[in-house]
């Protein structure tokens, strides 16, 4: 996969795919070339079923420090309604494409996380923190309401209530030690261990079959949002049965019982 922008690596590792913010000098902030590079990486990913798991990582000593509000195509001639809507659209198709793509995203966090770059950890389906990472719904700060880039939906769902109005109501950061005994993150670990924390949750994936990882994801989207149990329910009875029909749960049950690495097909 060829990235559109030098403000984004890719990587193609086997069934992995790799992806680096790159402004490192600038902490890693959203200008209109990363966020453009953004949107097209992960909606590009809804058609690439040879790619099956993602990391999210970020050169230099900050993830992403949020909007680069110097970035000229984030400041319209005409401040008007339309124009404002425009960018903002812009910016939060990102998000949206996060959770559309199949594919689950591990996002590993170093430095500061805030605003989008926040936004961008909490669109992730797991989140592995270093020791100096901090985050923050940092809109509130800049005369704006806390609640943007999805921080409404995902903060409630990930922390609850009481600490997402805390976070979005103050600005403040909240750091790594936190995040995880909130479950906010999956594992805090030092910077020369992030990295390999982040590929070794990759490989536990891969080890699975892979429409089993896509069809996880998928309902636990539509799980968070379900109305009831007998829902949520309907949702795993579907993809289960689905799968059981599959060549792939068919080797993976042999495997079992053979005492061997099973291997996929896709089938």
């Amino acid at each position: 996969m060829q990235s559109p922008s030098n403000t984004l690596e890719l990587r193609v590792d086997d069934a992995k795919l790799i992806v680096t913010l790159n402004r490192p000098e600038q902490s890693n902030a959203l200008n209109g070339d990363m966020v453009d590079a953004l949107f097209w990486v992960f909606d590009q990913l809804k058609q690439r079923e040879d790619i099956r798991v993602v990391l999210l990582k970020a050169k230099g000593k900050n993830f992403c420090a949020g909007l680069d509000m110097r970035d000229p195509s984030f400041v319209p001639g005409e401040r008007s309604v339309r124009n404002v809507w425009r960018t903002q659209r812009r910016i939060a198709a990102i998000y949206q494409a996060m959770r559309a793509c199949p594919q689950p995203i591990v996002a590993l966090v170093q430095g500061a996380a805030a605003g989008g770059g926040f936004s961008l950890a909490l669109a992730s389906d797991i989140r592995v923190l270093a020791e100096d990472a901090r985050m923050n719904a940092a809109y509130i700060k800049i005369g704006l309401t806390g609640c943007d880039m999805g921080s409404s939906y995902f903060l409630p769902r990930l922390v609850g209530t009481s600490i997402a109005s805390e976070l979005l109501l103050t600005g403040r950061f909240i750091h790594a030690q936190r995040s995880l005994a909130l479950g906010l993150a999956s594992d805090v670990v030092s910077h020369d261990q992030l990295e390999t924390t982040g590929h070794a949750l990759l490989n536990e994936m891969l080890s699975n079959t892979p429409m089993g990882l896509r069809l996880t994801k998928e309902t636990l989207n539509y799980s968070i949002n379900a109305s009831s149990l007998e829902a949520a329910m309907a949702f795993e009875d579907r993809h289960q049965a689905l799968l059981s029909l599959t060549a792939d749960s068919e080797e993976a049950i042999n495997a079992f019982l053979e005492k061997r690495p099973p291997e996929y097909q896709d089938k």
